[in-house]
């Protein structure tokens, strides 16, 4: 089995106030013995996982980029230490305030070859209401930077759908985007959680919250706007040059196996979704509490024992055939090769038709799914209804 790792990493300077992501601002005091637990858990999962092979990691948050380099050094020696490892991407976000030369260099140095910078846009004025603390410029001159020293697969993250984010101002970002070549880009619509910040501001009518077909218009002019400038969309939010695609997502859109690390990660193995406790002084307790929790697993007699002796999750759904099918089609539908019928009918046994045949033609009927020779994929309106699309599947 091949497996992808998510690392979380839950620490920023300050927490934006449109973030619903299991990060905390002011806890720097944790770092060192969040590493610690970190590394403990890595180590108790590659006692269970070997030898299954590590393809990707991915280092998400939070702020990877706030910590030392020091501290990634020690989390990517262990991996490679104590997994089998054929590893082809190592990804790392980063904030564009922490951006010098010596960390550039130090990523280089500890193998990290895929860089995704949270710029949000190229605008002030919208930064300012996303609560970023950098500015246009600073998001700039980070890409400028990472560039002059060589990093050769960079990606950017953009947000539209913005309130008080004009046309105008979204056909400003992508120009820059334009100019500043980047090997890939990820562009969401921006969706707020109920108690985040910004939504209760919209709630008492401190912010106006974006017209949704202003939002569609803008995704509209992605799709139109990247494709004349060579780049490939290959799934709803996601674009890239030639043969810069995010393996490590790939994985995930594939429906395939991953681990995930850190507070509140989510995991796929052995037919299981599960994900760790999301406070990160518990995750630590659970992994210093003692030594004895780093030792191999033993005396389990199937996967609910094994994962009950992980200290650290929280809840187990297993998943029967009949959703991972669903999430198959769900996931798969997100990329723009879609879902190739004899794939599925290799994975699980059975067809497509077999399974979704009314729904498929409902959605066909609709014009939000298409079939053509044997693969079926979404359509522009399909993409920008996606999530009606999704919840027909299950």
């Amino acid at each position: 089995m091949d497996l992808s790792l998510y690392i979380h990493i839950p620490f920023c300077q300050t927490k934006c106030p449109y973030c619903d992501f299991n990060t905390y601002a002011k806890i720097e005091h944790l770092m060192p013995s969040y590493i610690d637990a970190l590394c403990k858990e890595l180590l108790l999962w590659s006692s269970v996982l070997n030898p299954h092979t590590i393809r990707t990691i991915f280092f998400g948050g939070g702020t990877p980029s706030y910590l030392p380099v020091d501290n990634l050094k020690r989390i990517l020696d262990l991996v490679r230490t104590n997994f089998e490892s054929d590893i082809s991407e190592i990804t790392i976000e980063v904030n564009p305030n922490d951006i010098e030369d010596a960390n550039i260099d130090g990523f280089m140095d500890v193998g990290i070859n895929r860089i995704s910078i949270g710029t949000q846009s190229f605008q002030d004025s919208i930064l300012k209401t996303l609560g970023r603390t950098h500015s246009a410029d600073t998001a700039i001159n980070c890409y400028k930077k990472l560039r002059k020293m060589g990093v050769d697969n960079i990606s950017l993250d953009l947000m539209y759908g913005i309130p008080y984010q004009t046309l105008k101002d979204w056909k400003d970002s992508l120009n820059i985007v334009s100019e500043l070549e980047p090997d890939h880009l990820s562009l969401y619509c921006l969706t707020l959680e109920k108690h985040t910040p910004m939504q209760r501001m919209i709630d008492i009518g401190e912010l106006k919250f974006a017209d949704d077909d202003l939002a569609a218009d803008m995704y509209v002019l992605c799709e139109e706007f990247l494709r004349d400038k060579g780049y490939e969309q290959y799934e709803i939010s996601n674009w890239s040059k030639p043969n810069k695609e995010s393996q490590h997502n790939l994985r995930y859109w594939m429906n395939r196996p991953f681990l995930g690390v850190g507070p509140g990660a989510h995991s796929y193995l052995f037919k299981n979704r599960f994900n760790n406790v999301k406070s990160p002084n518990t995750y630590i307790a659970k992994y210093l509490a003692s030594a004895k929790l780093v030792s191999t697993p033993d005396n389990f007699d199937n996967t609910n024992d094994l994962l009950n002796q992980i200290p650290s999750i929280e809840n187990i759904e297993p998943i029967d055939k009949r959703l991972e099918m669903g999430e198959t089609m769900m996931l798969g539908l997100r990329l723009n090769r879609g879902i190739k019928a004899v794939e599925f009918e290799n994975r699980f046994g059975v067809s497509v038709s077999d399974i979704f045949g009314e729904t498929i033609k409902d959605l066909i009927d609709q014009k939000l799914l298409i079939c053509s020779n044997d693969i079926y994929k979404l359509t522009q309106k399909g993409r920008l209804l996606g999530n009606e699309v999704f919840s027909r599947l299950f």
